[in-house]
């Protein structure tokens, strides 16, 4: 069964489009933790961190300079911005999806609650 973000890659499910390229697409959250909320997914999916193999530096990579060209575009590069990715239950990963999480637009506190 497909998950949400490969029926977003698809066409099948509507997503605001940020970035699309042939390795990455990225779309505005639609539940926003932060003013600018984008998530970075891979076309190819990989299920968690943990299935992350050799093969995937390449694409790893690139998620990190999508992230950043994003980051210009939405005018937060200078002041400064969050990128995450959740892996599993205890790490809050919800989609089972590999994605990273652009969060910035304003200060965003501690990483981790106290």
């Amino acid at each position: 069964m497909p998950t949400i973000f490969e029926r977003i890659i698809s066409g099948e499910l509507p997503a605001t489009i940020v970035h699309r390229d042939e390795r990455v697409v990225a779309f505005r959250d639609v539940h926003p933790r932060a003013p600018i909320h984008v998530l970075i997914v891979p076309h190819r999916p990989i299920p968690t961190a943990n299935d992350v193999a050799d093969d995937d530096e390449a694409l790893l990579g690139h998620m990190f300079v999508v992230a950043a060209r994003i980051a210009r575009a939405e005018g937060i590069a200078d002041s400064g911005y969050r990128l995450i990715v959740n892996c599993n239950r205890d790490g809050g990963q919800e989609v089972y999806h590999l994605h990273m999480h652009l969060l910035g637009g304003k200060p965003l506190g501690p990483m981790v609650a106290p």
